[in-house]
């Protein structure tokens, strides 16, 4: 983006005067962060000076921009949405919702529609999403637009419902298809800026900035597991962002933007907390969607508590370990004999909400691997394929034991209860 101010100057004649050019460039002009070049023209008696303020560019964080900073260095919002808004499309879909109500004439059926956003990944057609903006949509009810506002049908090649992501795909033919460039989760540091663009409340190809707010959070996908490693911004997200980019100051996208934080209140905008699935995770199923394989995943069947030192006060008997708090019933670990416990209780001083379930086993290692937190076991689990056996240390009350389990094909939603 760029402002020229102009300020004319009269002066008196001079014989024989000559044009003078003389450049300036003042740093941090009103207040900071703004570049501005002032040149002053002498020609023909009269003195003008001209002022060109720049935006800055979005500046990369020091640790593990080096790569990035390659494909975008001094690219300022604008420049990214310049380049990289056409690849964003609008996705709208026909939902086929099932209602309980006897009395509905249209058999308990009801239509809706879904809005979201999309991105291009490749020449050939295939846009990357969220399942939730496409889960349910009837044959052939998925349509995609551009920034031209050509509106084409999109058909689904492949999704997965546990990290809440979908592959769509587009006849390339006659479309000026503008693939975004992939990026790396790993080089994402708290504090680096980051851009997304999408559709909130159907408002097309939308602009907003912010910064990596925190890392390794978790949410829950629409089946119930758990995501894990996702983004937090606090670049606005709102209903319809739903699919979009999370781009990096260099214009690569980092995640997809998948969940905002309501505060509680019922309101469904935007309270400065967003969350986007990162592109690492899409990158290591992407093959699967593509040839429209369902994603399998390994699947043990509990749910843990990291146990560190800010368990210290329940005076377990090991200082590092996922504490089982529940097992599925039917699942590999309960077919192999772990346990949860049964007495709940609530460290001093936090909320009701974060309450332990004590007297399960405590998992100190899998395949020799020492186990130091929850997320560390689901990483080993997730290494793994349906079928495989893994052996596995316990510590059940005082004493430590053995068990190997068979692990199994991750169910398409979580059993609770």
């Amino acid at each position: 983006m760029l402002r020229i101010l102009s300020l004319r100057m009269s002066q008196p004649p001079a014989p024989h005067s000559r044009a003078i050019v003389v450049p300036l460039v003042v740093a941090a002009l009103l207040g900071g962060g703004v570049a501005a070049t002032v040149t002053t023209v002498v020609a023909g008696g009269e003195k003008h000076t001209t002022t060109v303020i720049r935006q800055p560019a979005v500046a990369a964080s020091g640790g593990g921009a080096g790569s990035r900073a390659n494909v975008g260095e001094g690219l300022t919002a604008a420049d990214i949405y310049q380049r990289y808004a056409p690849g964003v499309v609008f996705v709208r879909s026909e939902i086929t919702q099932q209602t309980d109500n006897p009395f509905d004439p249209f058999g308990g059926a009801q239509q809706t529609e879904a809005t979201g956003s999309g991105f291009v990944i490749d020449s050939s057609g295939d846009i990357l999403t969220n399942n939730h903006v496409i889960d349910g949509a009837t044959s052939g009810s998925i349509t995609v637009q551009f920034a031209d506002k050509k509106t084409v049908k999109a058909q689904v090649v492949g999704k997965d419902p546990s990290t809440d992501l979908a592959l769509l795909k587009v006849d390339p033919e006659g479309l000026d298809l503008k693939a975004l460039p992939l990026g790396s989760s790993k080089d994402v540091h708290v504090g680096d800026p980051t851009i997304a663009i999408g559709n909130p409340f159907g408002l097309d190809r939308t602009l907003t900035t912010g910064v990596v707010s925190a890392l390794q959070r978790q949410i829950q996908a629409p089946n119930g597991f758990a995501i894990k490693d996702v983004i937090q911004t606090d670049a606005a997200i709102n209903p319809g962002n739903s699919g979009g980019p999370l781009i990096d100051a260099a214009g690569r996208v980092i995640g997809i933007n998948s969940q905002i934080e309501t505060g509680g209140n019922g309101a469904n905008g935007n309270v400065g907390i967003g969350f986007a699935v990162p592109i690492d995770t899409a990158k290591q199923i992407l093959d699967s969607l593509k040839s429209g394989k369902s994603v399998q995943r390994a699947y043990l069947g509990v749910t843990s508590l990291t146990v560190d030192g800010t368990l210290d006060a329940l005076d377990l008997p090991v200082k590092q370990g996922a504490l089982v708090q529940s097992v599925q019933q039917g699942s590999p670990a309960e077919q192999a004999g772990l346990k949860a416990g049964d007495l709940q209780a609530q460290l001093q001083g936090q909320s009701s909400s974060n309450t332990v379930v004590l007297g399960g086993d405590i998992i100190t290692k899998v395949d020799g691997k020492a186990i130091t937190s929850d997320a560390q076991l689901a990483q080993l689990v997730a290494a793994h394929k349906p079928g495989d056996k893994v052996k596995m240390q316990i510590v059940r009350k005082k004493d430590t034991k053995s068990v190997t389990v068979t692990l199994g094909e991750r169910p398409p939603t979580l059993q609770t209860g």
